[in-house]
């Protein structure tokens, strides 16, 4: 993605990302033409161009703008982990559910794993919960462990259509996580 910040660049970023959307709405991800984006866009193709390299990076782009999103909410701390993960997937509920009707829920994962090294090493403060739970460990293994089981979750709650309210999907988590917890604890 090419990265002005005018106006009018963010502006033709939005439409073509927009009309992404509907045309997934419509047809499968695989099916969809650059040229079909612009036409719904109704957008010249060279501001097409001048803003995104393919249809993947239009998808791509919007991702990690909504994971960038997501690592800011957490490093401030606002909530508890658990609730922020699951009100920032039922608030992009819509984005994920098109995800999972075209097979695509490997992208905001792959998406988060190559960002989440990146911003830890960056952007965490002595806020973001993560910091204390990591000192003094391989944070690279702990982030794929949190990562892969909360994207496991969040996976098969959208499979499901996320019929489930975020709250009663969050409060099966902590009472595992407090089992398991005394389960290992007790172990040793």
């Amino acid at each position: 993605m090419n990265g002005s910040n005018n106006p009018s660049a963010v502006r033709s970023k939005a439409e073509i990302t927009e009309a992404l959307f509907t045309l997934m709405k419509k047809s499968p991800y695989c099916e969809i033409t650059v040229k079909q984006i612009i036409l719904e866009a109704r957008l010249a193709r060279k501001t097409f161009y001048r803003n995104f390299d393919s249809k993947d990076d239009v998808l791509l782009s919007y991702i990690r703008g909504i994971f960038r999103e997501y690592f800011d909410i957490v490093n401030e701390a606002r909530a508890d982990v658990l609730t922020t993960i699951f009100a920032f997937a039922d608030r992009h509920r819509g984005l994920l559910l098109l995800l999972d009707k075209n097979a695509m829920l490997h992208v905001p994962l792959q998406v988060i794993n190559e960002t989440a090294p990146q911003l830890h090493s960056t952007l965490f403060t002595e806020r973001n919960p993560f910091v204390a739970l990591f000192e003094g460990l391989d944070s690279d293994y702990l982030m794929a462990l949190n990562i892969g089981a909360i994207w496991n979750v969040i996976a098969l709650w959208i499979h499901r259509g996320m019929t489930d309210s975020p709250e009663d999907v969050r409060q099966t988590l902590e009472t595992y996580l407090r089992r398991a917890g005394g389960a290992l604890l007790g172990a040793g």
